[in-house]
């Protein structure tokens, strides 16, 4: 049977728990049978059942509780229903859990874990559809991460093994994005990979090498002309239509992939772009002042006279309406689109 992001997801919890006395899972409705609203808790409070805590609805509040936890020793991750409610924790995240270690000069750490599921496409609206991680970008103290649906030699499958190493090796806090689509999508291994080369780099500050970026080249292809980066589910839609661009189109391309999106190291991102002279960063939020800002930002300070496009979605909130939803966010068409116009 195919194993896909979700039950990656799922592994990750148990292995934690099973790892690791101290580590707590706590959110809304995350007990079985139900196990959460996306189901990436389920049989977590069956065989952990002392640890795996069902929570009243008050996201403030429960940011709270777990910071307490995390400086009294525990590990605890905090699965926040739908990502848009990640805006009711931002007082705790931004203003506390962020702040503690540096306020009481490294006499603390806050070992705390955020999970919570991004992203439209499922028809949930304007409330339960956002793409919010750029709010969370950039704040001292803070790790975003995001995991991709690849198993490489050398790290694992990377949902469970980044995860669950992030849950039980990491002294700060961390917001873990996932995406509602990429639970759906199979765990790719090697063979599944077989058209590609798999390049697997690491920042020079993550000694641990926690966190990996993933560069993909069609194997065996012509010298690429375009560098696309993108991050979760846009990760794959990128893949999807860096095959398309090879194959219909001969158009190369390299694809860098980042699972820290924050703080966020180029030098992977930079090394692609020497050879290819173009970027464009793809990512389902709204394109203003967003993370592949940041990224156009820095590449043009690097290297001068790079050519740049964004791809994001529009700046709209994300409609109920399948129709107007798909023609809102990215898509593989889109892609194609903007590097065909770049070459």
């Amino acid at each position: 049977m195919t194993r896909s992001v979700l039950d990656s997801i799922t592994a990750a919890l148990l292995a934690a728990l099973k790892k690791d006395p101290t580590v707590l899972l706590l959110g809304e409705d995350i007990l079985d049978p139900y196990g959460g609203a996306f189901k990436a808790t389920r049989g977590c409070s069956t065989a952990y059942p002392d640890r795996v805590i069902s929570t009243p609805i008050s996201e403030a509040g429960l940011g709270g509780l777990c910071a307490g936890l995390a400086l009294r020793g525990q590990r605890p991750v905090l699965e926040i229903m739908f990502g848009d409610f990640t805006t009711l924790l931002a007082d705790q995240l931004i203003n506390h859990i962020s702040k503690f270690r540096w306020m009481y000069n490294n006499s603390v750490a806050v070992p705390l874990v955020v999970r919570t599921p991004m992203g439209g496409r499922r028809g949930y609206g304007p409330t339960h559809s956002q793409t919010l991680e750029k709010l969370f970008l950039g704040v001292p103290g803070l790790t975003v991460a995001a995991p991709l649906n690849f198993d490489l030699p050398g790290y694992g499958d990377i949902s469970q093994v980044l995860l669950s190493r992030v849950i039980t090796e990491t002294q700060e806090p961390v917001l873990f994005i996932e995406n509602k689509l990429q639970y759906l999508l199979p765990v790719l291994n090697p063979a599944d990979l077989s058209d590609f080369t798999a390049t697997v780099s690491y920042s020079k500050d993550d000694a641990a090498k926690l966190y990996p970026s993933v560069t993909l080249a069609i194997k065996g292809a012509p010298a690429a002309s375009v560098t696309l980066t993108a991050y979760g589910y846009m990760a794959e839609l990128a893949r999807q239509a860096q095959m398309k661009l090879a194959y219909e189109h001969e158009i190369f391309t390299e694809l860098v992939l980042p699972t820290r999106l924050s703080p966020f190291d180029t030098a992977s991102l930079e090394a692609s772009t020497a050879r290819t002279g173009r970027l464009l960063t793809i990512e389902e939020g709204t394109l203003s002042l967003g993370w592949g800002a940041e990224i156009a930002a820095r590449l043009a300070t690097a290297q001068p006279g790079l050519k740049l496009a964004r791809l994001a979605a529009a700046e709209t909130p994300v409609p109920a309406s399948q129709v107007l939803e798909k023609a809102t966010l990215p898509q593989v068409e889109d892609i194609l689109s903007f590097v065909q116009k770049m070459v």
